[in-house]
């Protein structure tokens, strides 16, 4: 599993970066024949995607820096720049998308929970697929097991130089699997949601909850005071917010029906 797709010279094509791109790229074609569906303007998808994309990475970025070893990069600041050597976290990206969605959706007066409906099963697919870079690149990796579907990781890669030849839990592919088992969810109740915003929510607790249990069985995970899973406490904080909206909604659709 070499993480380098091409080399020629000093040209190089990472897995990882082509990864990216696919996901990215089956997100937005995947969000404009939804977004379509549910009534909206290409024009907005596109227009809306290209903000998420610029500022997801953004937060993806500052997210992993804050998490993982925040006075490394603050005496080498410009190596916060330096995506290419990995290091982007998920739940920044989908925080810095939530932002956006909120100042969109205000300045183009669209109806937020609806919005947020149609980009969902787009979302999580792209994760899905952005996991495969990930397992290519030997990041997101697991710990040591002596299961045998442990994985050892090529040496140039993040789990390669963490556990030379020890297989570890290929943590990549379970939350691939789980992440393509959430789409599938999300892809067959899209036509028969009870209430806008339903289908979001259900993405955020669901994916909250798989990550929760990944995470028991990462090598690399961004931790906080110690050794406190950051992505542990924020999928706990993420279900309980999204269980009490839920119930909100639910309620007020349930009183617009009387």
């Amino acid at each position: 599993m070499n993480p380098i797709l091409f080399q020629s010279g000093s040209i190089i094509i990472r897995w990882y970066s082509v990864m990216i791109i696919t996901a990215i790229g089956v997100g937005i074609w995947l969000a404009g024949k939804e977004g379509i569906r549910k009534g909206f303007e290409r024009k907005n998808i596109y227009d809306f995607s290209f903000y998420v994309v610029i500022f997801g990475i953004a937060g993806a970025r500052l997210y992993y820096v804050f998490f993982s070893d925040l006075t490394h990069y603050l005496k080498n600041p410009l190596k916060i720049f330096a995506i290419w050597e990995g290091g982007l976290a998920i739940h920044g990206a989908i925080l810095a998308g939530v932002i956006i969605a909120l100042w969109y959706t205000w300045r183009y007066k669209i109806p937020f929970w609806r919005w947020m409906d149609t980009f969902s099963p787009s979302l999580i697919l792209g994760q899905a697929i952005g996991r495969i870079g990930c397992f290519f690149n030997g990041d997101a990796h697991g710990i040591p097991t002596n299961l045998p579907w442990g994985i050892i990781f090529h040496p140039d890669t993040c789990a390669g130089e963490m556990f030379p030849g020890q297989p570890l839990h290929p943590t990549q592919l379970y939350e691939l699997s789980f992440n393509l088992a959430i789409f599938l969810f999300l892809w067959r109740w899209r036509k028969k949601i009870p209430f806008d915003g339903f289908l979001f929510l259900m993405y955020a607790i669901l994916y909250s909850a798989i990550r929760i249990f990944v995470e028991h069985f990462r090598g690399d995970k961004l931790t906080y005071w110690g050794n406190v899973s950051a992505a542990q406490t924020l999928g706990v904080i993420v279900i309980i917010i999204s269980l009490v909206i839920l119930i909100i909604l639910y309620r007020r659709g349930k009183l617009y029906q009387v």
